[in-house]
């Protein structure tokens, strides 16, 4: 089973064990974090479907990212988590998946689940299986280390890397998710940070429509706010994606966790990245 190195440890979180686990720890215990380490309920009733995550260095994003993970430990444990994050490096393909093997993080290894994976590669035109796109792309790989830290390696993930984010192709994705995942305990991550390298204030009322977007499950207007730049989402394609197969789900609504900025963590706010968490629940 071919096994994937981690390409951020050591600059977007720390690089051994015992210092990640401590940096993880302390992101669930800040003061922009929820205030306390999870304890995972076993008999969680798993009503989360989705989460919208950010991916920085766990330095500035990873108080904001903790908000989701916190809860999704009181809800229990998915045994599958699909995992959308946006191409940074322009390497690969349009829309790359992964449908086997494992990947490193300094926690260990997590296994790709190859049985959904290949599923959902197989039933889907635009979906390819992509070493490439996956090799030194930062997006998803920095959402392992928290699912490591609540769930240890009992939860396998699907990996799926969207340089192509327009409505048409996130419709068709997260059709095919809904499609191929009945009856199965699943989650859907969606890996974005919000406006980059706008003054603080700025990147607030900017994100804040992109918020309203996703709090009224409105994937078209968010789809058009990332695709016009008018909110500066890296990941707006993987958050349109949870949309869309959020509103193919009955009785489900969003629900606000926390938005901050790197501003709000350093002090300086004349140029800033945005990061919110917000979770999709079942009813």
């Amino acid at each position: 089973m071919k096994t994937r190195p981690p390409c951020v440890a050591d600059a977007f979180y720390a690089g051994t064990k015992s210092a990640l686990t401590r940096q993880i720890a302390e992101c669930f215990t800040h003061k922009f974090g929820p205030g306390r380490i999870p304890t995972v309920d076993l008999k969680g009733q798993r009503k989360i479907v989705g989460i919208v995550s950010p991916h920085a260095g766990y330095m500035y994003s990873g108080p904001v990212a903790a908000n989701g993970y916190g809860k999704l430990a009181l809800d229990g444990v998915p045994e599958v988590v699909i995992i959308l994050g946006p191409n940074h490096t322009g390497y690969g393909s349009g829309v790359s998946i992964l449908t086997e093997g494992k990947w490193e993080t300094p926690l260990g290894s997590l296994e790709i689940e190859s049985h959904l994976a290949k599923q959902l590669q197989n039933s889907s035109e635009i979906m390819d299986v992509d070493e490439m796109a996956h090799r030194y792309e930062h997006s998803i790989e920095v959402q392992l280390p928290f699912l490591q830290f609540l769930y240890n390696v009992s939860v396998k993930f699907v990996p799926i890397c969207m340089m192509m984010q327009d409505l048409q192709t996130s419709r068709e994705i997260a059709a095919t998710i809904i499609d191929q995942t009945k009856g199965k305990n699943y989650l859907i991550l969606a890996s974005s940070d919000f406006t980059h390298y706008k003054p603080h204030e700025e990147a607030m009322r900017s994100d804040q429509t992109a918020i309203d977007a996703i709090m009224n499950l409105d994937d078209s207007k968010l789809n058009e706010l990332g695709d016009s730049n008018k909110v500066t989402m890296c990941g707006y394609g993987p958050i349109t994606v949870l949309i869309a197969a959020a509103r193919k789900m009955s009785n489900v609504k969003a629900e606000f966790l926390t938005y901050k900025t790197s501003g709000d963590i350093t002090g300086d706010k004349t140029s800033v990245v945005g990061y919110g968490s917000i979770i999709i629940t079942r009813q």
